[in-house]
């Protein structure tokens, strides 16, 4: 193991090397909802992270739980989330057969970074990001409290971003659940933060009451059906579909020897569906055309792949 950090506690140290790491820069470029919106005001992957960072940590402190854990798991959690949202988890899971953003952004941080040998983060934060989807189980209470934050921020955002789009309007959201968790950004999330610290301080669980949890659920099947799932949001993943049907062409064609610097493990080549997860997964959205960061990792024995320096943007088709 390292020696410990004579000014930093270990989970200190973790949010530190998350927050340095390549993958966490590369949010900035992953889009939520809307794939390449007109304008500087809509989230993205990082403000994202930002949000539920800030929301497990008012928890946290809340619940006198370990703040720095709590960081580090929200700042870490989507760090293997791929460009187009839930759209591209789904789209890449349908190509390559096998594809869960949590448990990318685990590889990302055990084996992806830093050339093959990883952050070396703490076995409670990887929990952490692992379990931190609705059906995880995480082992510590700040792993639920970011799971919790995670779905309160993307619930709220993405319902903000869809009214500074037009799609919506605050009118359209029903007063069954405006009643509840207020018509605003603020009131909802300060509605759900109440609800979990009323239900959870002193106790061996995080929850939010059951009433605030049927209306957050309400929220979340409005948004589906207005939103996430409407004509036009169909057509937007279909293009999405055909931007990253593109490169696994090049790569099943091309994932040789060559190209073996990208596996997971170093001892043998990756399969293709292996190396296309690791690559896809790594593309950033900008608005006006897909970029491919280099991301294949290099070793001594194995210098970056042709197919690395090759495929560096993609235009929208």
């Amino acid at each position: 193991g390292e020696p410990a950090c004579p000014m930093r506690t270990d989970f200190q140290r973790d949010r530190d090397r998350i927050i340095y790491s390549k993958a966490f820069i590369r949010l900035k470029n992953k889009t939520q909802v809307f794939f390449s919106p007109e304008g500087d005001h809509y989230i993205t992957r990082l403000t994202h992270t930002l949000d539920v960072s800030q929301i497990a940590r008012s928890l946290a402190r809340a619940l006198s739980l370990n703040e720095d854990l709590t960081e580090a798991i929200a700042l870490g959690h989507d760090l293997g989330h791929t460009p187009f949202g839930h759209s591209g988890e789904r789209i890449l899971n349908k190509l390559t057969g096998d594809f869960k953003h949590n448990v990318q952004s685990v590889r990302v941080v055990e084996v992806l970074e830093k050339d093959g040998a990883g952050l070396n983060l703490t076995k409670e934060v990887r929990d952490g990001i692992l379990n931190h989807p609705k059906s995880g189980t995480p082992a510590t209470l700040e792993g639920r409290c970011v799971s919790l934050a995670d779905r309160i921020a993307y619930i709220n955002h993405d319902l903000d971003d869809a009214i500074r789009a037009g799609i919506l309007t605050v009118k359209d959201v029903p007063c069954s659940i405006t009643n509840v968790l207020g018509k605003s950004s603020r009131e909802r999330i300060n509605t759900a933060i109440s609800s979990i610290y009323r239900t959870s301080y002193g106790k061996n669980y995080v929850e939010m009451d059951k009433t605030v949890e049927q209306s957050s659920e309400a929220l979340r099947s409005f948004m589906i059906e207005r939103v996430y799932f409407t004509e036009s949001a169909q057509g937007e993943e279909q293009r999405a579909e055909r931007i990253l049907t593109a490169p696994l062409a090049k790569i099943s064609a091309g994932a040789t020897a060559n190209s073996a610097g990208s596996c997971i493990t170093q001892s043998a080549p990756p399969s293709t569906a292996c190396f296309a997860r690791v690559y896809l997964s790594r593309m950033q959205m900008s608005p006006r055309c897909v970029k491919f960061p280099l991301m294949m990792h290099k070793t001594a024995s194995q210098p970056e792949s042709s197919l690395a320096r090759s495929i560096r943007y993609l235009c929208p088709l």
